[in-house]
């Protein structure tokens, strides 16, 4: 198989409305976390005990709950990115570390731009193609890289996709109410929306130059998650 197709490395519009024009909304991806598998490797593993060490475990089950939201969208709706879900998992899994209280002290670099660089020479670190470290790298620095002119990867497509579902609640219909139920039974959001607004609040008074400061209204957008709220407590 292409290369390219297994490391998420195609093209797909940038924006998610020219995407998702052919997706149903009353036909929403409906599936259990025990039907949708994590894959298995070296690269995973040693992925999965870094980020067990390094994220904060709400961090932590945001990065699952975007798994598996991902994994069903792709199955459901978007079954040319199945092949890409090993990187889109690692993907998951390091989207984030660059908002940890030792990250953000640590550079001037916004958060995900930091995330990405960590992650390529970590994933190279521990074995992972070149490609596929790379395509993790360019999916986490512009998972907050929102528009609608040009083209994205798969991988960076299907994080943005997971991310603002589970973060703000936009394209609701993508996933239905059994899936998000399993999703949240298996990784609590245990106060996630205030958490993360928090999170936001706090690079943008470390660094006002941020990419995120690009995203009008963002922690309000977070905070204000309706679609989740049943669920954030």
């Amino acid at each position: 198989m292409d290369p390219r197709k297994i490391y998420g490395l195609e093209a797909v519009p940038h924006s998610q409305s020219e995407l998702l024009k052919a997706v149903s909304p009353w036909d929403p991806a409906s599936y259990t976390t025990s039907e949708l598998l994590i894959p298995e490797s070296e690269v995973v593993t040693k992925t999965l005990e870094y980020v067990k060490m390094k994220l904060a475990e709400k961090t932590f089950n945001h990065s699952m709950r975007v798994f598996y939201y991902g994994s069903a969208i792709a199955h459901k709706h978007l079954p040319s990115f199945v092949p890409s879900l090993e990187t889109y998992f690692l993907t998951c899994l390091l989207h984030d570390i660059g908002t940890t209280e030792e990250n953000l002290n640590t550079t001037r670099l916004s958060f995900e731009f930091y995330g990405g660089y960590l992650a390529l020479d970590l994933l190279k670190g521990f074995g992972a193609p070149q490609d596929q470290a790379e395509s993790v790298a360019e999916a986490i620095i512009r998972h907050q890289d929102f528009g609608n002119v040009g083209k994205i990867s798969t991988v960076g497509q299907l994080i943005q996709l997971s991310t603002v579902f589970d973060n703000v609640g936009i394209n609701p219909t993508l996933v239905s109410k059994k899936t998000i139920e399993s999703v949240v039974n298996a990784f609590p959001r245990d106060g996630w929306s205030s958490c993360f607004a928090t999170t936001i609040g706090n690079e943008l008074q470390l660094k006002p130059w941020a990419h995120t400061s690009a995203i009008s209204g963002a922690a309000d957008a977070v905070e204000n998650n309706q679609l989740m709220k049943p669920w954030d407590k």
